[in-house]
């Protein structure tokens, strides 16, 4: 049996074929329409209108520049939430390849994250522009902390990504039954609302869903400009590193029929 060392060593002979299905799916995933690449920003944007026309105005949500408030953990929840209702087909999104080539199979799911991670970063130009025509980049040294929470959201991604992937090749319904539990997820993570708001028998509970911590250190970092708590921090880091620990090692258990269930 393969050791983690060799297959980290495998994967990265194989970084080249990583970069073209990343290259691919950039340029695929609009292909065809009118608008094309656009649609990466204007996806995000009109859930930004929807969402602030809704707790703003309908629900009058007292929270000073809500739209502010809501966009800078709306793009990272984009990024995991597409991941998860889209990523988990990955591999059965390209079973023809998996039959016939040899390749490490982890090559599809991190191509897939990685891809749309770009997509974020490239989001998070707008989410920069905005904050300073707002007047909120008032200490810049706190983007320093930014780096350490994408890099634990990539993980407790991929991780995940990893396992629902996998599954998704012996059980197709796992694809459908993510897009469900994405959408309950989303309004069970403080992305539109302020953790603050949460009741507090019940912010332990909150604080079990891994993207807490991670939507509460983007809103401490990007809105209110401070560092956030070593508590959040550490969380966040158990979180991620589990979830990508997990997901390697069942990743790893499960994609030697991969082949003969596809």
């Amino acid at each position: 049996m393969e050791t983690t060392l060799e297959r980290i060593e495998e994967i990265y002979a194989y970084r080249e074929m990583i970069f073209t299905q990343v290259h691919r799916n950039l340029r695929g995933r609009y292909k065809g329409s009118a608008l094309g690449f656009l649609w990466t920003f204007l996806n995000p944007l009109f859930q930004l209108i929807v969402y602030t026309i809704l707790f703003s105005v309908i629900m009058q949500n007292k929270i000073e520049q809500y739209s502010l408030f809501l966009f800078v953990t709306l793009i990272p929840w984009i990024f995991f939430g597409t991941c998860m209702s889209e990523g988990s087909g990955c591999l059965r999104d390209m079973e023809d390849m998996v039959k016939k080539i040899y390749f490490p199979r982890e090559v599809i799911p991190i191509s897939y994250v990685v891809s749309q991670f770009i997509n974020m970063l490239l989001c998070f130009i707008i989410v920069l522009v905005a904050l300073l025509v707002a007047g909120r980049l008032t200490n810049p040294a706190v983007f320093v902390f930014l780096p350490l929470i994408m890099g634990i959201e990539f993980c407790l991604t991929i991780g995940l990504v990893f396992i629902t992937s996998a599954w998704c090749v012996y059980l197709r319904d796992v694809k459908y039954m993510m897009t469900i539990i994405t959408m309950a997820w989303q309004f069970m993570t403080p992305v539109m609302y302020s953790v603050d708001m949460i009741p507090g028998n019940l912010v332990k509970i909150f604080y079990l869903n891994p993207m807490t911590s991670v939507i509460v250190a983007y809103r401490d970092i990007l809105y209110y400009q401070q560092a956030p708590e070593i508590d959040t921090l550490i969380i966040a880091c158990i979180m991620g590193i589990g979830s990508l620990v997990v997901g390697w090692h069942l990743f790893n258990k499960l994609k030697r029929k991969f082949a003969e269930y596809l």
